[in-house]
């Protein structure tokens, strides 16, 4: 009885032995980069018209934050504003609708009136590039008769963009501003991954090699053990 019950105690142990192994072989969340493949560029490039709201029954564009002297400045140094501004084909705000800007931008020159944009634009106006988005993040001098403004990133269609944005003020009423945006958007044709890097792939197979040697060192350590037990006297005791 006192050999079968060393027998099965063995294998408890080995079982969790394994167990413990294989959980924390599952903690390698982020060890794994894989070489990719970019098609051709291409450029892509859009004209829409940004509508800014600050005033009227419904703003796309409010204040969230203001700093001590913010309201005796002469550029509102300071300010922060959050934006859900439409994006429409033409400038009248009645045209149709291609997109949002979503995002802020703050006052951030103290002698001129220049804000700090940071903003996605998101396209909703044709199959093509539904869903997809441009992200914006420049300096933008209000005053000048043109600005430009970098794209530093995107998603969708878009993935991988980079390129800029000539602005132009259309129109200008008390606050609220109408802006030519004509974007300038290059990008890959298509992205896709070629395969696992060597680096990672050597470290799955020893992670796997290794979990493959300790179960099979379990296997031949319990057969031993198991082979013991039958060979012995005490076998017949239980």
């Amino acid at each position: 009885m006192g050999a079968a019950m060393n027998f099965f105690s063995f294998l408890a142990v080995a079982m969790v032995l394994s167990m413990s192994h294989s959980q924390a072989q599952e903690g390698n969340w982020g060890d794994e980069s894989v070489p990719y493949t970019m098609g051709p560029e291409k450029m892509t490039k859009l004209r829409f018209y940004f509508h800014d709201i600050i005033t009227g029954n419904s703003p796309t564009a409010v204040q969230i934050a203001q700093a001590t002297g913010t309201n005796t400045s002469a550029t509102m140094f300071g300010a922060l504003m959050m934006i859900d501004d439409p994006l429409t084909e033409g400038p009248d705000p009645n045209s149709r609708l291609v997109g949002r800007a979503q995002g802020f931008y703050g006052s951030a020159g103290q002698n001129e009136l220049a804000l700090i944009l940071g903003m996605s634009l998101v396209f909703t106006g044709n199959e093509k590039f539904n869903g997809s988005t441009i992200s914006v993040l420049s300096r933008n001098p209000v005053m000048h008769t043109e600005r430009e403004f970098a794209i530093v990133g995107g998603t969708g269609y878009f993935q991988f963009a980079r390129g800029f944005i000539s602005a132009k003020t259309y129109s200008l009423v008390g606050p609220n501003a109408v802006v030519e945006y004509n974007c300038t958007i290059v990008h890959p044709s298509s992205v896709s991954e070629s395969g696992k890097s060597d680096s990672s792939s050597g470290k799955s197979d020893s992670s796997s090699g290794s979990q493959i040697s300790l179960g099979t060192n379990l296997v031949f350590l319990s057969v031993i053990a198991f082979v013991t037990i039958i060979v012995s006297p005490q076998h017949f005791s239980w």
